[in-house]
């Protein structure tokens, strides 16, 4: 047989049932032709049956308990297999009879694992259990035959049971045992034999007194009084703490048995001791945990038990674990449990601590004043997680802060808004905490004057800079300027926290209402004396701010920044020791027209290039969002001095090594620090044409090999001529199209079709082609922008002038293009027309013309 841990209870107890089967069938059918094999077919007959009434029950059979008693069925129905088979044994009645009474007690130890089961299965169980006990074979010789026969009495119970008679007929004589030896094998314990196994027995002894007590209790054969005089519930705790796993539960089985007779048996298990080792039983297996959860729940209706079970360390704890288990009996049962506990308010705190909200919250609602502050004084300081914190919010712990800070007194307020403060650190708060009025309250406590008030300030402020990120407190009118109106009345932390607040506002995507209208009302003139403070934070906050600002309009902005605030922010990008703020400054200077020379002046000035690059060479590689948003903006002010229109400045730009760096950033920046290094490489490249060197025939000044270009057809250097090809800028281009961020196409395109000018074209479409450029065109195709698609196709007409390029490429161009002139956008249809003509795939004359 495979092993019980390998065979699912069905199919264990469908092995039992075969075993049983074959062993009746051997006792029918047995040579040794004697009534005790009839009746001992009929007793397995019967087990039978009650193995099928367990199989049908089996989700509340399949435990551990029943399971290791189905091991004990299989060993002895192998011991009856075997007797059957060996009827020479000089003891085969005893031995039968030993078998049947072990049988007898292994049921037993099932109807004490069963307490889940049915009431008609339980009383089955229990009844054949007595009758294999209680089973007795008297021995007598027929004159003729001298074949033994049995007389089988089950219907006595094993206190009225009488001392059966040897028959004077029987021819045994002296070798029957007398009465007294035959009283003493029986197996029937005494009460004083309970109680002593109960105290000193071992395993198996102590195994037998558990089911011998369980049946006198169940059979009403002791009273109260028996269990009191005795000191059984004081014995069986002590045992608990020592027995082995199956010996605890048949324990705590049979207390909560007693637990249910009635109140003095429960009032005897308050003892402190006994409760600790009940809570040691909530950390073990899953019957044992259920079993000890359900006797707790039992004795909480005594005030002291839940007193102290409370305070048992690491009981409430467990519940929790337990409430939020895949038990569903346990985890109800510890439901109840921890609800009749959380009348006391420091069991409520130590709920919370474990993660169960529910009675601190009914305390924060309908408790005291002083047990409101306490739980919100204790929610303040707890370091919750944020699913902790998304917990509170959907159990409805706002609420009731918010009224304690809106109409509570002095300390109710401050308590109420710490706790808020806490919970306002998860996004999934920020909308419950602007549904319930608070922002107007925060507000008016702000403009509060009332030295008493002063404390609430800060953490009021705090709520504000929190809540400000989501988009819903647009719609709440004026509360920008509200806070932009409190800046100059507030300590250096409440400006912080308001700067922050402000920042978020302005920069919603739906708030562009609110920024010109902060702007209007004076936003950049209170924020520019930031700019000098000594308070890293709020200068930071500021320039943030002044960056959101400076997005919308720049022309106006320029305005009011003026030189001296320009040198001002160049002084903080080259001084400024923290990337978030170089980040915002260099975002404002890069927000500036590219036409303001005024501006571009003063930055030449100030040497601000040499800053940015310096910067972007030391720099590590680490991706940190702050380090994304300092290389998008580097990249966004690079194209100011990247002008096509502004050789000189061009040169300088170059000369100081912006090229390597453009290069760089192709290919580690984010698609929009790409899409600003490919556009500032697209304005270079276009005045490498007219920069460079011709060839010349006098041998005299022939420049270096490796300085000639084969696309632009001369003498080009990186820092003379802008040249892409002798930058190594064209690969990293290309790489840029071939990866899966498509809004970096259009400035690709626009920097590789600089080396397709008419003067160009052919080298540029065979330089483009030797990089594997072409294949990157037509996927590009597939799936761009209608604007990136035409110039994609643009490119391709020129690159497929060339029979080569045409005969290598045009199969895997002509699929995509039949595609776009068929379904594509109408204005694109024309010049598809045109290559596919151009393709011979297409006449001239086609409609698509």
């Amino acid at each position: 047989m495979k092993g019980t841990e390998t065979r699912s209870f069905s199919e264990l107890i469908s092995e039992l049932q075969a075993s049983a089967e074959e062993v009746a069938s051997l006792a029918r059918n047995s040579e040794y032709e004697t009534d005790i094999f009839t009746e001992f077919a009929i007793l397995i007959d019967k087990l039978m049956l009650v193995l099928v009434d367990i199989k049908d029950n089996e989700k509340v059979m399949d435990n551990s308990p029943i399971r290791k008693a189905a091991e004990s069925f299989e060993l002895e129905l192998r011991r009856a297999k075997a007797l059957i088979n060996n009827t020479n044994s000089t003891s085969l009645i005893k031995q039968i009879e030993d078998v049947t009474q072990d049988l007898g007690r292994t049921l037993g130890l099932i109807q004490f694992a069963s307490l889940e089961g049915s009431t008609g299965v339980k009383e089955k169980i229990g009844a054949l259990r007595k009758e294999l006990m209680n089973v007795r074979f008297d021995v007598c010789v027929s004159p003729s035959s001298e074949l033994m026969t049995v007389r089988f009495d089950a219907s006595l119970s094993p206190s009225s049971a009488p001392t059966p008679n040897p028959s004077r007929e029987s021819g045994f004589g002296s070798e029957l045992e007398s009465d007294k030896e035959i009283e003493e094998e029986r197996v029937s314990l005494s009460l004083e034999d309970v109680v002593l196994q109960l105290k000193y027995g071992n395993d198996e002894d102590f195994r037998l007194a558990l089911v011998g007590l369980s049946d006198f209790v169940e059979d009403r054969v002791v009273d109260n009084e028996w269990i009191s005089d005795e000191g059984v519930i004081p014995i069986l705790f002590n045992r608990l703490g020592s027995s082995k796993c199956n010996y605890r539960l048949t324990i705590i089985q049979i207390l909560r048995v007693l637990a249910s007779k009635n109140a003095e048996n429960k009032e005897k298990m308050a003892d402190n001791a006994f409760l600790s080792m009940l809570v040691k039983s909530l950390a073990r297996d899953v019957e044992e945990r259920r079993e000890a959860v359900g006797l707790l729940l039992d004795l909480s209706d005594i005030p002291v038990i839940r007193r102290r079970s409370g305070r048992i360390q690491g009981c409430i704890v467990m519940l929790v674990a337990i409430l939020n288990g895949h038990d569903s009996v346990a985890s109800d049962d510890a439901g109840k449990l921890l609800k009749a506990l959380s009348s006391n308010t420091q069991n409520a705190l130590h709920m919370a601590e474990a993660g169960y909200f529910k009675p601190l919250v009914q305390c924060l609602r309908e408790g005291s004043d002083m047990t409101k502050i306490l739980m919100a004084t204790s929610l303040s300081r707890m370091g919750l997680t944020d699913q902790r914190r998304a917990s509170l919010g959907e159990d409805g712990a706002i609420d009731p802060l918010v009224k304690m800070f809106i109409a509570g007194k002095l300390e109710a307020k401050l308590s109420a808004l710490n706790a808020l403060q806490n919970l306002s650190r998860l996004t999934d708060n920020f909308q419950p905490l602007i549904n319930s009025g608070i922002i107007a309250h925060l507000l008016q406590l702000l403009f509060s004057v009332t030295s008493v008030l002063m404390t609430l300030r800060e953490p009021a402020s705090a709520i504000l800079a929190r809540i400000a990120r989501s988009e819903s407190i647009l719609f709440n009118e004026d509360v920008a300027q509200q806070m932009l109106s409190l800046l100059n009345l507030s300590s250096p932390v409440i400006q912080n926290h308001l700067l922050e607040a402000l920042n978020s506002i302005a920069a919603h995507s739906s708030a562009s209402k609110v920024r010109r209208k902060i702007k209007e009302n004076g936003a950049i003139q209170l924020l520019l004396p930031f700019l000098i403070e000594g308070n890293v934070k709020n200068r930071t906050s500021a320039l943030n701010l002044l960056y959101t600002l400076s997005k919308d309009s720049p022309e106006d902005f320029t305005e009011q920044l003026g030189e001296t605030h320009l040198n001002t922010i160049v002084h903080i990008i080259s001084s400024s020791t923290f990337e978030t703020e170089k980040a915002a400054a260099v975002g404002i200077l890069s927000n500036l027209p590219i036409g303001d020379k005024k501006a571009t002046d003063a930055l030449k000035r100030e040497n601000l290039l040499p800053i940015l690059i310096s910067i972007m060479n030391s720099s590590t590689a680490t991706a940190t969002t702050t380090m994304c948003l300092l290389q998008e903006n580097v990249a966004g002010l690079l194209t100011r001095f990247t002008d096509s229109s502004d050789k000189k400045l061009q040169l300088l730009s170059v000369e100081l090594g912006v090229i390597p760096l453009l290069v760089k950033l192709l290919s580690i920046g984010s698609v929009v620090t790409k899409c600003r290094a490919a556009t500032s490489l697209a304005q270079l490249s276009q005045n490498s044409l007219s920069l460079r060197k011709v060839r010349k025939s006098s041998w005299l000044c022939v420049p270096p090999a490796d300085s000639f270009c084969e696309v632009h057809d001369g003498y080009c250097y990186v820092k003379s001529t802008f040249c892409l090809v002798k930058a190594g800028a064209i690969s990293p281009l290309i790489k840029a199209l071939e990866g899966q961020e498509r809004d970096v196409d259009e400035a690709v395109l626009s920097a590789l079709a600089t080396l397709l000018q008419p003067e160009l074209w052919e080298n540029g479409s065979n330089y483009i082609a030797k990089m594997s450029g072409v294949e990157a065109l037509i996927r590009v195709l597939e799936s761009g922008n209608v604007t990136v698609q035409e110039k994609a196709v643009w490119m391709l007409e020129r690159i497929f002038r060339i029979e080569e390029h045409r005969a290598q490429y045009g199969n895997s161009a002509e699929v995509v293009l039949i595609d776009l002139a068929q379904n594509g956008d109408p204005r694109l249809k024309p010049k598809v027309a045109k290559l596919l003509a151009q393709l011979e795939l297409l006449q001239v004359q086609s409609s698509y013309f």
